[in-house]
C-alpha cells in the first residue's frame, strides 16, 4: 500500500528569534497534530512516508520533501508574498486572544477566536491553492502546515 503522509517534519529555524510561549506552544501542537494525522501526495511521487523539512531561504517558503530514510524526493519553492498580509494578520489577532484569555469577557475572547480560526483557514486555503498541482493535501493537514510556515515567517 503506498503511503502517502508525512512521518518526519523539521523547521530550519537557524535565524530563529524568540517566541513567546504561546507560540511555542501552537507549533508544538500543529507538529504533533501533523504527524497524527495527515494526507501529503506530491503529484507524480510513487509514495512515501515523507520527511519534510519547512524553511524560509530568500523570501520563499521551501518545502524540502525527502524519503523517510532522508533520500531527497523533491523541493517546492513557493514565494511568502502571497502569505504575508494574512500571516501579519493572523499574529496580531493571536496576540490580542492570547492577551484576552488573561481578562476579557467571554464574548470578547469568542469573538477574537473567531477572527483567529477565520485566518487560519484563509491562510490555510491560500496554502492549499499555491501547492495544487504540486501537493495535494486534505485540509487539516494545510491547517496545521500554515500554523508552522507563520511560526517560520516570524524569524523573517
Amino acid at each position: 500500500m503506498t503511503d502517502f503522509r508525512i512521518s518526519a517534519i523539521e523547521l530550519d529555524e537557524a535565524t530563529v528569534v524568540r517566541r513567546t510561549r504561546e507560540i511555542e506552544q501552537e507549533r508544538e501542537i500543529a507538529i504533533y497534530d501533523l504527524l497524527e494525522g495527515n494526507r501529503f501526495e506530491p503529484i507524480g511521487s510513487p509514495g512515501g512516508p515523507y520527511k519534510l523539512i519547512l524553511s524560509i531561504a530568500e523570501n520563499r517558503l521551501v518545502f524540502d520533501i525527502r524519503l523517510e530514510a532522508g533520500d531527497e524526493h523533491g523541493r517546492i519553492m513557493l514565494s511568502l508574498t502571497p502569505f504575508r498580509s494574512i500571516i501579519k494578520d493572523y499574529f496580531l489577532v493571536c496576540e490580542s486572544y492570547f492577551k484576552a484569555i488573561r481578562t476579557a469577557p467571554p464574548s470578547q475572547i469568542e469573538a477574537l477566536d473567531l477572527g483567529r480560526r477565520g485566518l487560519h483557514d484563509e491562510g490555510s486555503k491560500l496554502l492549499q491553492e499555491r501547492l495544487a498541482g504540486k501537493i495535494d493535501l486534505d485540509f487539516d493537514t494545510a491547517r496545521r502546515l500554515f500554523t508552522l510556515i507563520s511560526v517560520l515567517h516570524l524569524k523573517g
